[in-house]
C-alpha cells in the first residue's frame, strides 16, 4: 500500500510540474516568477520548486540579467524530436533533399505552431551564401510566401492568435513593407486561387520565396513546403519550373497522407 501511495504522489508531482511547462510553452517569451505561478494557479513557492528541478534539467533556464524563466535547450530538442516523429516530416525528408539537389536552391518544412509557421526540417542550398535558414524560426504570416500559404488554408479562428501576436511585434518594431489588410486580403485569396505563394524580398532583400501547402486525408492544411533562392536566380522561365516542381511534389506528399488525388 506505501509503494501504491508513493507511486500515486509522483504522478501527481509530474501532473503539477507539467501545469508550469504548459505556461512557458504558451508564453510568448521568459516570465517572472510570479506571473507563471498566478498562470498555473499555485503558490510562487511551489512554482519555484519546480523550476529550480527543471533549470537543472535543461527544461528551463533563468536569465540572470531579470530571474524571468523560459523554456530550456532539452525542451527544445524534445519538441523537435517529436515533430521528427511526425509522418508528415518523415515524407518530406527525401523530398527537401532532391528539390534541394534539382534546384540548388534552399528548401525547408514548415508545421503551424501557436505563434505562427514554424520551421523544422531543411535542405540548404549551394546558392544561399551566408543567408542561413534556422530550424525552430517563426516565420511571419503577412510578408513570406510560407505564411500566406497558412493564412490562405487556415480557418481564421486557428490563425486569429499568431496574427495579434504578430501585429503587435510589427507595431513594437516599426517593420516595414508590412502590406495593409486590403493587400493582405489580396495576397491570401492569390494564393488560394493559385495553390501556391510567391514573395521577393521580404524575408531577405536579395531572396525569392516559393512556398507550396501538404494537405491531409481529410484535406487539412498540414505543411507546408518553402523554396528560397537568389531573386535573380527565381525568375521568369525558371520560377515558373520551380513552382510546378513544388507543387508536383507536395501533392504526392499530400496523396500519401491520404489526401484526394489532384484532379487533371
Amino acid at each position: 500500500m506505501a509503494d501504491t501511495a508513493q507511486s500515486r504522489r509522483r504522478v501527481q508531482s509530474i501532473e503539477v510540474g507539467f501545469r508550469v511547462l504548459r505556461v512557458l510553452r504558451t508564453a510568448n517569451g521568459p516570465l517572472p516568477l510570479r506571473e507563471i505561478a498566478a498562470r498555473a494557479e499555485m503558490p510562487p513557492s511551489k512554482a519555484h520548486l519546480y523550476l529550480v528541478s527543471f533549470v537543472r534539467e535543461d527544461m528551463a533556464y533563468q536569465d540572470m540579467s531579470n530571474g524571468h524563466y523560459g523554456l530550456g535547450s532539452f525542451a527544445i530538442q524534445l519538441g523537435l524530436a517529436a515533430i521528427r516523429q511526425l509522418d508528415v516530416v518523415s515524407l518530406a525528408t527525401d523530398v527537401l533533399n532532391d528539390l534541394r539537389d534539382d534546384t540548388d536552391c534552399a528548401v525547408y518544412l514548415s508545421l503551424w505552431g501557436d505563434r505562427g509557421p514554424c520551421i523544422v526540417a531543411k535542405a540548404d542550398g549551394t546558392l544561399q551564401g551566408a543567408f542561413s535558414i534556422r530550424l525552430g524560426y517563426i516565420l511571419p504570416l503577412k510578408t513570406s510566401a510560407t505564411g500566406l500559404v497558412y493564412l490562405a488554408h487556415l480557418p481564421k479562428s486557428e490563425s486569429a492568435r499568431a496574427m495579434k501576436a504578430q501585429n503587435a511585434y510589427e507595431a513594437a518594431s516599426k517593420r516595414a513593407k508590412v502590406p495593409s489588410a486590403k493587400e493582405l486580403n489580396a495576397d491570401i485569396e492569390k494564393t488560394r486561387k493559385a495553390g501556391y505563394a510567391t514573395t521577393v524580398g521580404n524575408l531577405h532583400r536579395n531572396f525569392a520565396g516559393i512556398a507550396v501547402p501538404i494537405f491531409d486525408y481529410g484535406h487539412q492544411l498540414a505543411a507546408a513546403i518553402t523554396l528560397l533562392g537568389p531573386t535573380d536566380y527565381v525568375v521568369g522561365e525558371r520560377q515558373k519550373a520551380y513552382t510546378t516542381l513544388l507543387v508536383e511534389k507536395a501533392q504526392n506528399i499530400s496523396e500519401r497522407l491520404g489526401a484526394a488525388a489532384a484532379e487533371d
